[in-house]
This record gives structure tokens, C-alpha cells and sequence, in this order.
């Protein structure tokens, strides 16, 4: 996860160094077709693409239309707020995953993961900033980049341990381009920029390789305790922020991130609780049932 984590935030800081010269669909083709490439050669590489036949399996499948909705909302909000700002909001992931996973009936949630996603949910309002003078609709697009992350990181957990991790990272990597494709119509695409396209060419092996990292810690381990090392990306966000942009998150930001930090690791925290409880209860001896004494003649 940490690995991912740095992957994935140099991928993001390449990608907006494109958004000046493409705009989203265009980013997704490009950097798509190259990351379908990184992904194969990883997967092959590493012996990972198994079967073939796993690309018929359903939850694979909508987790590589996730995977592209994700990027498409990632990349359009992007292109207008602050690299800080964006990774501080998309680590309310884990904290929607508890709000998601209750909804749907796969766990119950008691007050006290209740109340941590309130205090999350504090901790967005401060980076969005929802009032007349400092409302910003890309953020809610941002979120609504981590509702779709939390759902993404759900589905992971069901694809059938047959299923290789290579061939689930060549089909998230495939349904980013398509998608792109599919809405180039909506969006003006531009003439090639080498330098552009270079940064999305970089950008590509790194999110491929961060995508095999998160996978990989997401299936047949204990995720509440690997998801907590998520947070190690906004340090990573806001030193390649200010290097590269000289941006650096004001102070309600900063403050809503550390919210947000907190809850998610609560969050966590009490996940791990209520494993170690239910494998306590599993492991416990069961009472066994008194015989019943034979009757008298």
C-alpha cells in the first residue's frame, strides 16, 4: 500500500501536468493505451495473467468500469483544484467504504464508526469549503472520485482469488482508453503535444505499477490494517504540490485533512477490533449438550 501510494501520487502529478494540453477523455485515451502496454508487460513479466477466461468474470468486469470512472472524475477535477486538496479529500475512501458497506447490508456499523464518519465528513466540508464565497463544484467532483474509489475497493475484495491480479490490473488498465474513446465526442481533444504526451506515457507505468500494488493489498489480506498506510499520500501530495506548483493547502485544508486522517484511521482501528472479535467468537469452544441419562428399568 505505500508502495501504491507513491505510485500513484507521481501519476497524478504527471497527469496534471498534462491537463494544461488535453483535456480529460484525451488524457484517458493516451495514457490508457500506454498503461494497457505497462500492464501487460507487468503481468507477463511476473507470471501473473492466468487464465484468460477470468475476463468473464462479473466483478472484475465492474471493476474495470470503476477503475475508468474513477480516473475520469479523478482527471476532470484535476485539472482545477490543488494536488494537496484532491488526495486530502479521495482519503475519505475508506471512511465511505464504511458508509457504503452498511448501506448495502455487507456489515453493521455501530455508533462509534458512526460518529467517525461524521468527523470525516467534517473534515470534507472544511477542504470544500461549501460556502457563497468559497464553493468549489470541482470538489464534489472529487468526491464523488472517492464514493466511486470506496465502491472500486469493495468489489476488489469479491473477485475470486482464481483470478489473477495481472489480469485484474490489464482489464482496469483497458477500460480507462475505452471509456476515454467513448467520450471524446462530449470534450475537444487536441493536436499531439510530445511533451504532454510524454508526461502520460511516465504517468502510465507508474499507475500501472501502483494499481498491481493496490490490488495486491487489497485481496488475502487483512484490509483495515493495509488501508491506513493510504495516508501516507498526502505527505507525498503536498511535498510534490509545493515543488512543483509552489502550492501548499490553507489552513481550514489542513485542518480538514488531519480530520479526515483521523476519522479514516478510527475507522480502521475499529474494523480490526471487530475482527478479533468475531475470530474470538469463532474460536471459542462451543458448550456441548448434557447427556441425557438412560432411562430406568
Amino acid at each position: 500500500m505505500l508502495g501504491a501510494m507513491a505510485l500513484f501520487c507521481g501519476n497524478d502529478t504527471l497527469v496534471k501536468l498534462a491537463t494544461g494540453a488535453y483535456p480529460a477523455s484525451q488524457i484517458l485515451a493516451v495514457r490508457g493505451l500506454f498503461a494497457v502496454i505497462a500492464a501487460t508487460v507487468l503481468a507477463f513479466a511476473l507470471g501473473q495473467v492466468g487464465s484468460w477466461r477470468g475476463l468473464r468474470n462479473p466483478m472484475l468486469l465492474l471493476r474495470a468500469f470503476l477503475e475508468a470512472a474513477v480516473a475520469f472524475t479523478f482527471i476532470t477535477a484535476l485539472a482545477h483544484i490543488p494536488l494537496g486538496n484532491i488526495t486530502a479529500i479521495l482519503q475519505a475512501t475508506p471512511i465511505l467504504m464504511t458508509m457504503i458497506a452498511a448501506v448495502v447490508g455487507l456489515e453493521t456499523v455501530g455508533w462509534r464508526r458512526w460518529c467517525a464518519v461524521f468527523v470525516g465528513f467534517c473534515g470534507v466540508v472544511l477542504i470544500v469549503k461549501p460556502d457563497m464565497g468559497g464553493f468549489d463544484a470541482w470538489a464534489l467532483v472529487a468526491l464523488g472520485a472517492a464514493a466511486l474509489a470506496a465502491t472500486r475497493d469493495l468489489v476488489t475484495r469479491q473477485i475470486r482469488a482464481e483470478v489473477s491480479t495481472g489480469l485484474v490490473t490489464i482489464a482496469s488498465a483497458a477500460a480507462v482508453p475505452l471509456v476515454g474513446l467513448a467520450l471524446s465526442p462530449t470534450q475537444e481533444w487536441q493536436p499531439i503535444d510530445a511533451r504532454a504526451t510524454g508526461f502520460l506515457a511516465g504517468a502510465a507505468v507508474l499507475v500501472s505499477l501502483g494499481n498491481y500494488c493496490l490490488i495486491v493489498a487489497c485481496r488475502g489480506t487483512d484490509v483495515s490494517l493495509v488501508s491506513s498506510f493510504r495516508y501516507s499520500v498526502v505527505v507525498w501530495a503536498v511535498m510534490l504540490g509545493f515543488l512543483v506548483w509552489g502550492e501548499l493547502p490553507d489552513t481550514l485544508a489542513m485542518a480538514g485533512t488531519g480530520l479526515i486522517v483521523a476519522a479514516g484511521v478510527y475507522t480502521i482501528h475499529r474494523e480490526r477490533v471487530r475482527m478479533r472479535e468475531a475470530r474470538a467468537t469463532a474460536a471459542a469452544p462451543q458448550p456441548q449438550a448434557k447427556p441425557v441419562p438412560a432411562a430406568q428399568p
